[in-house]
């Protein structure tokens, strides 16, 4: 009996504290095209299910790998990160992908996808 009431008070109080947690995305796509053809985006999934999209800038330009714009998305991707942080969102997990270009598919793209919870 004592057992059953514990297991039930814990699962009461486990329950409450996940049905208040939030959770958003934060997903960011950068372009490896070379040539810099391609098209490279921030996306932010609130609580609520709203999106809203940023630009960000590709990888490649026209003569090869562009430093400065790999920059420039750290940047962007630092300052929205600070902004959630202020606001008490919580990293909860980071996922990384990418598809590389290749002689059969020259085209290919960085994603990675923030959790954050609250």
């Amino acid at each position: 009996m004592k057992n059953n009431f514990l297991t039930l008070l814990f699962l009461a109080v486990a329950s409450c504290a996940f049905a208040q947690t939030k959770v958003m995305q934060i997903t960011t796509v950068e372009s490896i095209i070379p040539g810099g053809l391609g098209r490279s985006k921030m996306i932010v999934t609130d609580e609520t299910g709203k999106q809203t999209d940023s630009e960000m800038k590709n990888f490649y330009s026209m003569v090869g790998i562009n430093l400065e714009n790999i920059q420039s998305n750290d940047v962007s991707i630092v300052k929205i990160m600070n902004k959630y942080s202020g606001e008490g969102w919580k990293i909860t997990s980071v996922n990384s992908a990418t598809q590389s270009p290749n002689e059969q598919y020259p085209q290919g793209i960085f994603i990675t996808r923030y959790l954050l919870t609250k």
